[in-house]
């Protein structure tokens, strides 16, 4: 009997110990900070794209606290490599996994397949799956404003525009970029070179001098570094940053101006829908209302009451009063694209594949 009772005691020590240590890795668990994934294209450090998407990174970082873990992979080639990536975070435990670049997204939408229980973020692609959304800003707003300032201090209205594919979202935003600039002045022109890299410092100067050898004195750009402001800045002439607020960057009064993002108010809520089992699959445009894009300080160079005259527009687009691609539009062989009085769809705009009046170079 006695040996039966210390038997019995055995048995209880050993299940309240049992017990113990499954709650113990429960609580360990349930403590376990929520990984959230994130593919750069380039180097956060170049100031550019993956800089900005990094400070929305960062954002999130700041809002959660240690209630997420952030891992992030940079330098990620547009390939086979990025797949390898991905899968790579998912093996890491990442529950929603961010890719910033645009030819990435057959890669991720062939790993979300393969993961339906991660969620995965695609910016400014336009594939998607149940547990796969993509998302991007309206950032040919701010493009439109941009070209108006550039077109206010162009002293010959040759302006330049140092792209990098030629893909709807880099077209969409010259031809924004033009809208804007003969709004000002209905004899600008912009001179287009292609790179067919978002991120090469040394091809990015090379399309910025070939045009400045060709008279251009304001440079804007669709690029990853500061290269084609710095060129700009290095002959005496203007330049439109990208991403960052290049003025700040270059110590520079020559960079006009500064179309940004802001993708800490994309990331954040998507990381809590995550977080909290709310997600949902979404093609995401976003504008001034949602603060997804915004203009930097504009350099003291250019007169205040000009200024006003951005902001105002600015202001009225915010409202819904007014719009980049209202009205009648040509291309730049001559042909009505639309009519007066029309508002092109959000369909036309994504695809958009021809260039506006005024624009000089070809989409192919």
């Amino acid at each position: 009997m006695k040996k039966l009772s210390v038997l019995l005691v055995l048995l209880l020590v050993i299940t309240v110990s049992a017990f113990a240590q499954g709650q113990t890795e429960m609580s360990e668990e349930t403590d376990a900070p929520f990984k959230v994934g994130v593919i750069y294209v380039s180097s956060p450090g170049d100031f550019g794209y993956s800089y900005m998407h990094d400070m929305g990174t960062k954002a999130a970082e700041e809002y959660f606290g240690d209630k997420i873990e952030v891992i992030r992979m940079e330098n990620v080639p547009e390939n086979d490599s990025a797949a390898r990536a991905l899968e790579q975070l998912v093996d890491e435990g990442c529950k929603i996994i961010f890719a910033n670049s645009y030819n990435y997204q057959d890669y991720v939408l062939q790993v979300a397949k393969e993961n339906p229980d991660v969620y995965f973020e695609h910016c400014s692609g336009y594939l998607s799956n149940e547990n796969m959304s993509n998302y991007f800003g309206r950032m040919y707003q701010m493009r439109y404003l941009s070209g108006m300032i550039a077109g206010k201090m162009s002293p010959t209205g040759k302006l330049g525009y140092v792209g990098a594919f030629a893909i709807p979202e880099v077209i969409r935003g010259i031809n924004a970029f033009t809208l804007g600039a003969r709004a000002v002045n209905p004899d600008a022109t912009v001179t287009v070179v292609w790179t067919n890299t978002w991120f090469d410092p040394s091809l990015e100067r090379q399309g910025a001098m070939a045009l400045l050898d060709q008279g251009v004195d304001v440079v804007a750009q669709h690029q990853d570094t500061t290269e084609p402001a710095k060129a700009a800045i290095a002959e005496g002439k203007y330049a439109i940053g990208y991403n960052a607020d290049f003025r700040a960057i270059t110590e520079s009064d020559n960079v006009l101006v500064s179309p940004m993002w802001d993708w800490g108010n994309y990331m954040i809520p998507e990381i809590q829908a995550a977080m909290d089992g709310t997600w949902e699959t979404q093609s995401y445009w976003g504008g001034l209302e949602d603060d997804m894009i915004s203009l930097s300080p504009v350099s003291p160079l250019v007169p205040a009451d000009f200024v006003a005259q951005v902001e105002a527009a600015k202001d009225m687009i915010a409202a819904g009063e007014m719009d980049v691609f209202w009205g009648e539009i040509k291309d730049n062989e001559g042909n009505v694209r639309q009519a007066a009085g029309e508002k092109m769809s959000d369909a036309d705009m994504l695809s958009m594949g021809w260039f506006v009046e005024g624009v000089i170079g070809s989409t192919n």
